[in-house]
């Protein structure tokens, strides 16, 4: 609890002690006045200078007025308990409130704190601590064990694992050596790594993150605006409702001869007033979608805004991206079939035949073979361009190994296999002995979260990817994909996925998920972007609407329900709030709500409301 929630809590204790002395005090007339006006002006000093000051500023129609006024004429015509016991309350839902956006924040807080206080460089032979922002791009920083990288980078020495939770919301460490490329925020947890800056801090991952967190909730939903403007034109139209209530009954009671009861009348614009303000609509709504951002944030998926989290929430169309989507974009060896040979001998023979290249393919067959390639086995290797390499070993032995040209052009018996991936045929001393099937692996998931998206209510699935058909159309068949387009260059992506968009049915909104790279047109185009896998990918932040933390397909459906889970709450707290407003509104205008239901209609409807709202931080699991 803050400071000021302390000295809140005080003053309504002090408040609530006073009232209770009190009522057992037998006093009237101005000595009851007075004393009931020190624990009215403890609790409501506050609100009473909010009021004046929203007077002076033009600024007249707004909750402290409607408190004010309210209370202030509940003692004038000697209501001093309802009177103060009204401002009472409201302290108590105000402090609840603010209790529960703090909790709010502080979740996000802690969930986000992921800002490095400092950066180790070495200066004569001695660790120093230097702010971040002083560390230039290929600069050497040392990060120990148990601190947070500052910066993005590539270990250049030392082993360690990561604790990556509070950017992927995944809870197994990840493992990192020399090589391989170290984000900012996560937290090294073993060995002392020696990291070389790829970028400044201003730059790197943690600044771009906690910068989109900070504005997460500076783009309105149309939830949020519709709030705003309603409270614009409900406060004015219920307090002059509420003077005519005070004043034009009692005329029309002068008119017709009888008495006018000003006191009676007063006392229902009071309550009118009192049940009239919008505390909880203004309160809980911005609120649910600050919670809602909490939540999918807690989760490892960040939401730019309370607007797209709104859009995310009517979803209807998914159209993925393929490499780095829904597959790895690593190059595996899949498949070994051998001729006259073992597996592990052919492999070795493709290994020292690829020993010379760096292209992907070729690693992916070092990778799978796993061992020191001797060179100097290696005589000569020929690289026949767009088919292979011819590889001529010490022993003599010629390997041939490449596409099923290289086989025709060395005049080499075999037959073509239509398996879906790269085929790397091999050859020993012209005679065919087998091949190598390298794909990009299908992520561990898409095919669970293809399921949950249309158990998520998705009506169809699309997969738009440069790929070769054949290739797409089997991963889309492995994954349930409703349909496929290959082949296909950026700009043509952008103009197939219009067409998804014109020709889709009902209000569905389209959701494009991709890698953020090549993809940032589709992205930008799409009604809602995704970015997958996305973390130091400047233009998956900057394109994209939504940024997953880690590159799991799952938690596009996990997305898409914190979204409906969020509206469904700001709806049910509309509902909720206006329905009991207007009830309670008929009730004060007719005389039958006394000023203790109206405390209810206002600051027991705001706590409800408030209490629901933070039911959108927490998420039941897929």
């Amino acid at each position: 609890m803050t400071k000021k929630q302390k000295k809140v809590l005080i003053r309504i204790i002090i408040s609530v002690l006073l009232m209770i002395v009190l009522n057992f005090i037998p006093v009237y007339g101005y000595v009851r006045f007075i004393l009931y006006m020190i624990p009215y002006l403890i609790i409501g000093y506050d609100i009473l200078r909010k009021a004046f000051k929203g007077i002076i500023k033009g600024q007249v129609f707004d909750e402290n007025f409607l408190m004010a006024v309210a209370t202030i004429g509940a003692i004038i015509i000697g209501e001093y308990t309802e009177g103060t016991a009204v401002m009472l309350f409201y302290q108590i839902g105000e402090l609840f409130q603010s209790y529960a956006v703090g909790k709010s924040r502080r979740n996000i807080s802690e969930l986000m704190d992921i800002r490095p206080d400092y950066a180790n460089i070495m200066q004569d032979d001695k660790l120093v601590k230097v702010d971040p922002d002083e560390v230039e791009p290929g600069s050497i920083i040392i990060v120990q064990p148990g601190e947070k990288c500052p910066i993005d980078g590539i270990v250049i020495e030392g082993s360690s694992s990561l604790n990556t939770s509070a950017l992927t919301g995944e809870s197994i460490p990840r493992d990192v050596s020399t090589g391989d490329e170290i984000i900012s925020g996560c937290i090294n947890m073993t060995g002392v790594l020696q990291v070389k800056t790829t970028k400044e801090f201003g730059e790197s991952t943690v600044s771009k993150i906690l910068d989109l967190v900070e504005n997460a909730t500076s783009k309105k939903s149309r939830s949020e605006n519709f709030i705003s403007r309603f409270a614009r034109y409900y406060t004015p139209v219920v307090c002059y409702l509420a003077l005519a209530l005070a004043f034009v009954p009692p005329v029309i009671n002068i008119f017709a001869g009888n008495a006018p009861l000003f006191s009676g009348w007063i006392y229902r614009a009071l309550t009118f007033l009192v049940i009239s303000c919008p505390c909880a609509l203004v309160i809980s709504i911005p609120l649910s979608f600050f919670a809602g951002i909490g939540g999918a944030s807690r989760e490892g998926v960040l939401v730019k805004g309370s607007s797209y989290l709104e859009a995310l929430a009517k979803a209807g169309y998914v159209v993925f991206d393929k490499t780095g989507t829904v597959t790895e974009a690593t190059f595996r060896v899949t498949e070994i079939y051998s001729s006259g040979m073992g597996e592990e001998e052919l492999l070795r023979y493709a290994a020292y035949a690829e020993s010379h290249s760096s292209h992907p393919i070729s690693k992916s067959i070092k990778e799978a073979y796993g061992r020191d390639i001797d060179l100097s086995f290696i005589n000569d290797i020929q690289e026949i361009s767009g088919q292979g390499v011819i590889a001529t070993l010490s022993d003599d032995t010629q390997i041939c190994a490449g596409n099923y040209k290289l086989m025709k052009r060395q005049n080499i018996v075999c037959d073509e296999t239509d398996k879906t991936g790269t085929v790397i045929y091999i050859a020993k001393n012209d005679v065919y002995a087998g091949y190598i099937l390298i794909s990009d692996v299908v992520k561990k998931g898409a095919k669970e979260a293809i399921r949950k998206l249309k158990k998520e209510g998705i009506k169809k699935t699309v997969m738009l990817t440069g790929d070769r058909d054949l290739v797409a159309e089997n991963i889309c068949a492995e994954l349930g994909i409703d349909e496929v387009h290959a082949e296909l260059l950026p700009d043509q992506k952008v103009s197939l996925l219009e067409k998804i968009i014109e020709n889709k049915t009902g209000n569905g909104k389209v959701v494009y998920v991709g890698d953020g790279i090549n993809d940032a047109p589709v992205l930008k185009r799409a009604d809602i972007g995704i970015a997958m896998g996305a973390l130091g990918s400047d233009a998956a932040i900057e394109a994209a609407d939504v940024v997953l933390m880690d590159d799991d397909p799952l938690k596009i459906a996990k997305a898409i329900r914190i979204a409906k889970k969020c509206i469904r709450i700001v709806y049910e707290n509309i509902y909720f709030a206006i329905g009991i407003k207007f009830i309670c509104l008929i009730l004060g205008a007719m005389g039958i709500a006394n000023m203790w239901l109206a405390i209810f209609a206002d600051v027991g409807v705001m706590v409800i409301a408030v209490l629901n709202a933070i039911r959108a931080l927490f998420v039941k699991k897929l």
